[in-house]
């Protein structure tokens, strides 16, 4: 692929975009985010909070733990994190950057703050709005679409920032629909690294890190301890068990931050660390592991935006099989390899659907992993699932349009079951 191409273009883009940092459960940051914009534009700390969110935000917030919050859980932490502490200015790391004196003061704010949340409906699956008042001033932040996307921010009545929700109008907005994989392998084997390498690293070293603290300390179910105890360390289980392990610790209040792919912590996880930890075993070259990494987190990428940030669907489905087209790229497939492990990897596992962000996330990611790698293993044994078999049609691309369809369109009544039972509605 040409360098001056609109795909390669388009492509670096894109990693540039989606590969950022993230500290905490991306969904319970967003009502920080949105929350710290609010008070920044009131200029003080409210007495009296109103949250408003869709269910799917709703969901991913209610079990999991919020980082820089002693252990606390719940879209009133959230809120009240951001609105004490939080930099309205760091996006996604809003309250990764907190005195031990500023998170000591969040219960005596919460106790004397009343802070209610209510579901909000609206047409958008990521919808927050955040509302508050001082007394004498008072302050709406909306966030829509993506989790630092604030699209309204009102004072006293008056709009004093707004825009518009169809995200196609951005000029910034590099074209998805270039994603296929057959490009996505082109793109990797001819890529100049120096344009992703700044990118790559990063998500390396943060993913890494957290990775590592899952398998240190006691976090959440300890799903990665238990898959090295139980069934050894083959780099098979370490895959599985080093990504699951990152995800122990992220839903469960580990403060290290993470490099996220579809607006997701655990998904970045699940496109990065059973690649790299693969290039390890097979001793893969700087170079190499760079380059499978693009196609990780590509492929995952590709999957996700026909489905969107958020759906009854699990993301770690996508990235499970991303990761299986990173390790058959490490073991030197090319286009034809790589859209066979895919396409096994969805047929196995895209019945999983995603209750929020809770523990389990960790036991997902590794059934996820698993399949893609045992899509690749089918592959390499020369067994594949054919066309007719379920959801799998011809040609890989067609494949990813199914799923897609199945996660967008086909759950959305799973999603509203799913949001009903969770909220005891």
């Amino acid at each position: 692929m040409k360098r001056d191409s609109k795909t390669y273009k388009a492509y670096v883009k894109i990693l540039e975009r989606e590969l950022v940092p993230a500290m905490g459960c991306t969904e319970p940051v967003a009502i920080a985010y949105c929350a710290a914009k609010a008070r920044a534009e009131l200029g003080a700390l409210p007495k009296s909070v109103l949250v408003k969110a869709s269910g799917n935000i709703i969901k991913n917030v209610k079990s999991v733990i919020v980082p820089n919050t002693n252990g606390k859980r719940g879209m009133e932490a959230a809120a009240a994190a951001g609105i004490l502490y939080g930099d309205e200015k760091a996006e996604l790391e809003v309250i990764a950057h907190v005195t031990e004196e500023q998170k000591s003061g969040l219960d005596a704010y919460m106790k004397k703050t009343s802070i209610e949340v209510l579901p909000l409906e609206s047409d958008f699956v990521l919808d927050i709005e955040v509302e508050m008042t001082d007394g004498i001033h008072t302050v709406t932040a909306r966030t829509t679409g993506k989790h630092t996307n604030i699209v309204m921010i009102q004072k006293d009545g008056e709009t004093v920032f707004s825009r518009e929700l169809k995200e196609e109008e951005d000029p910034d907005m590099p074209d998805y629909s270039l994603l296929t994989i057959e490009n996505i392998v082109d793109f990797a084997d001819t890529c100049e690294l120096p344009d992703v390498v700044q990118v790559l690293d990063r998500q390396i070293a943060m993913n890494t890190a957290i990775s590592e603290e899952g398998l240190r300390k006691p976090y959440g179910a300890n799903i990665g301890k238990v898959l090295l105890q139980a069934y050894g360390d083959d780099i098979h289980i370490r895959a599985k068990a080093k990504a699951a392990a990152g995800s122990d610790a992220r839903m469960n209040g580990c403060e290290l931050p993470v490099v996220i792919n579809s607006g997701s912590g655990n998904q970045g996880i699940t496109a990065s660390i059973p690649v790299l930890e693969y290039a390890r075993e097979l001793g893969s070259d700087k170079d190499r592991t760079y380059r499978a990494l693009l196609v990780s987190n590509l492929v995952t990428l590709h999957e996700k935006e026909g489905i969107g940030r958020l759906s009854a669907y699990c993301g770690a489905v996508s990235a499970g099989a991303g990761a299986g087209a990173g390790i058959a790229y490490l073991h030197g497939g090319g286009f034809r390899e790589i859209a066979h492990t895919v396409v096994n990897a969805l047929a196995i596992t895209s019945g999983i659907v995603c209750d929020g962000a809770k523990s389990s996330c960790a036991a997902k990611i590794a059934a996820a992993v698993d399949a893609g790698i045992l899509g690749f293993e089918m592959f390499r044994q020369g067994q594949q699932f054919l066309g007719g078999d379920g959801l799998v049609v011809k040609g890989v691309e067609n494949t990813i349009r199914n799923i897609s369809r199945l996660g967008k369109i086909g759950m959305r009544e799973t999603d509203k079951e799913i949001i009903q039972m969770m909220t005891g509605r």
